[in-house]
């Protein structure tokens, strides 16, 4: 069982930045995908980044250049380093965690993944 934590989320102006963690409980952190997602009221959830256990990343065509998402193994923590925020970005930012590498499961939703933390607000004002 892996139990997920989001922190560090806020209210941040337009153009700033903020960086968003995700820490993780168990021993095999490091076997496994790991990513972002986030929901903004309304609209469906939608992928963001992830870390192949492998260390293959992959983004959102929208975060490309200004998001960069990394791990720490040795803390079992995942973070997303957010830059040149915009008012669009803000959302619910959830952490997910699964035991393999499907590209078509993230690029999807993320239905099916195997663990998801509660989630870490993100406001950004114009």
């Amino acid at each position: 069982q892996v139990q997920l934590v989001e922190s560090g989320g806020g209210l941040v102006q337009a153009g700033g930045s903020l960086r968003v963690s995700c820490a993780a409980s168990g021993r095999t952190f490091s076997s496994y995908t790991m990513g972002w997602f986030r929901q903004a009221p309304g609209k469906e959830r939608e992928f963001v980044a992830a870390f192949t256990s492998s260390g293959y990343v992959y983004y959102a065509d929208f975060v490309k250049g200004r998001f960069t998402i990394s791990r720490d193994n040795a803390k079992n923590t995942m973070y997303l380093q957010m830059n040149s925020l915009k008012p669009e970005d803000a959302a619910v930012y959830y952490c997910a965690a699964d035991r393999s590498w499907n590209y078509k499961k993230w690029a999807t939703g993320g239905h099916g993944l195997d663990y998801w933390g509660n989630g870490t607000l993100v406001t950004v004002s114009s």
